[in-house]
């Protein structure tokens, strides 16, 4: 028995929200139905313990036997999913399962497949979890954002979740088409899981830099053209630029860096000039990323536009970039269409990234999204930064294991499985505590004021 997924995922997930989970199981198993050869039996189609699990049973034994067998494993994503010790141990399973066929044959194949039920936490994923895609593009801008849950509650019909399951029924269908190897006969409660992820103990971390840049107005600009209709409220430097009113901080520049420092990272500020290209390559040699904090009236401007457009036609995979909508920019209408379309004739590449779920080029930054958007986009870059320096071992750099149109590396859960045991507790295997690494840490706030120069500077399992 080879079923074509495994459903995988946390007993408090289903606990809470059981008509959900079981809705999306068996609508993905529906339309798997339709979309694969036919004559196909349903105990084939899918595998859940608790529809197939039976008195006597050692589930234990039969979960392994399953990871071991079934083509692909579905796993919904959640923050009690990467709180369970067994999620853990099977997921490191079958991602193992993916590496040993690789080693056998030399060929990858994507059979881990994600789904976001819930967002989770950056800092409570693995590192071998963010090396995983788990969105693309057509699975909409909400799905990548609140989850699959999220969808069920709001619109258990609408088009936005049936878009979503038809795309992982697609993804099941392919990738069980290219025959994952089977993995022998092995004791699940003795695999040592990638979660939950322990606390890194690190004596003496060393902070992070994260390098802001800007482009934005100053009050002689607005003076010499007769006053900006919009675009916030301006200072002797680009840095006291304050596009939301009443503003809340002192000026944009001022408030980026008390967000970065307040996540544990230290910074620098400078304005965009023409050697913004240099600075950039600069940093991430250093082991820095960088975010570039745009005034959407100045992208466009002499000043800016040839800095912003070399920036645009180069690659800066840790280099992030926010173009806030201000308090005072006009309402929808020509005016406003003005506005985004002459920043989408600066941005012409990385405005089709504007919607993508890695969160490294947003526009219309609202005031009230300003702070996690920046904190995501720093994580966000920070992680592809250790990425480029950690040598994954994959010939294709990982690129199989991802869940893209194009089999890219996907991007690291915003904000942020494994098959639940059979009702009541799973005490047939002790945990055994064994210390996982973790995301470094970094501290080191650095504050700063707004007139000043820009700075330099193992527990019982609920699965």
């Amino acid at each position: 028995m080879q079923p074509y997924f495994f459903f995988s995922y946390a007993r408090r997930d289903f606990e809470a929200e059981d008509a959900f989970v079981d809705q999306f199981f068996n609508d993905l198993r529906d339309v798997l139905c339709r979309i694969v050869e036919p004559a196909v039996r349903a105990d084939e189609l899918a595998y859940r313990d608790t529809e197939q699990l039976r008195l006597g049973d050692e589930w234990a034994a039969q979960l392994a036997r399953m990871l071991g067998r079934s083509r692909t494993m579905v796993a919904l994503y959640s923050p009690a999913y990467f709180d369970s010790l067994y999620c853990g141990k099977e997921w490191t399973a079958f991602r193992g399962r993916i590496r040993r066929h690789h080693e056998d044959t030399g060929e990858l194949v994507p059979a881990l497949i994600p789904v976001l039920w819930e967002p989770v936490e950056p800092g409570r994923l693995a590192d071998e979890v963010t090396k995983i895609q788990w969105a693309q593009p057509d699975m909409g801008d909400a799905y990548a954002r609140l989850g699959l849950r999220a969808l069920l509650r709001t619109g258990p019909q609408s088009e936005a979740y049936r878009q979503v399951v038809k795309v992982v029924a697609e993804r099941i269908r392919d990738a069980a088409l290219r025959r994952l190897g089977e993995l022998p006969e092995f004791d699940l409660g003795a695999v040592r899981g990638y979660f939950p992820v322990a606390p890194a103990v690190q004596p003496a971390p060393t902070a992070g830099m994260v390098r802001l840049f800007i482009a934005a107005g100053k009050a002689s600009d607005a003076a010499a053209e007769g006053g900006f209709h919009a675009g916030g409220w301006y200072g002797a430097r680009p840095w006291h630029w304050a596009p939301y009113h009443p503003p809340t901080q002192p000026s944009l520049a001022v408030r980026a860096q008390q967000v970065i420092t307040a996540a544990g990272h230290t910074t620098t500020l400078e304005e965009i000039d023409a050697g913004l290209g240099e600075k950039l390559d600069q940093a991430r040699e250093d082991n820095q990323v960088s975010v570039l904090l745009v005034d959407p009236w100045m992208a466009g401007s002499d000043r800016y536009r040839s800095a912003l457009r070399g920036y645009d036609d180069q690659n800066h995979p840790v280099t992030g970039v926010m173009l806030p909508s201000g308090s005072g920019d006009p309402a929808a209408g020509p005016e406003r269409d003005a506005l985004w379309h002459g920043v989408r004739g600066v941005f012409r590449r990385n405005w089709l990234r504007r919607s993508d779920p890695e969160h490294l080029f947003r526009v219309q930054v609202n005031r009230d999204n300003f702070d996690s958007d920046l904190t995501i986009m720093v994580t966000v870059a920070q992680n592809k930064l250790m990425d480029d320096n950690f040598d994954w071992g994959d010939d294709d750099g990982g690129a199989a294991f991802g869940f893209g149109p194009d089999g890219t590396n996907g991007p690291v859960m915003p904000g942020l499985a494994i098959p639940a045991g059979p009702p009541g507790p799973r005490r047939s295997t002790p945990a055994r505590p064994e210390p996982r690494p973790g995301p470094g840490e970094l501290p080191g706030p650095r504050p700063s004021r707004d007139d000043a120069a820009p700075l330099r500077g193992d527990q019982d399992d609920d699965h």
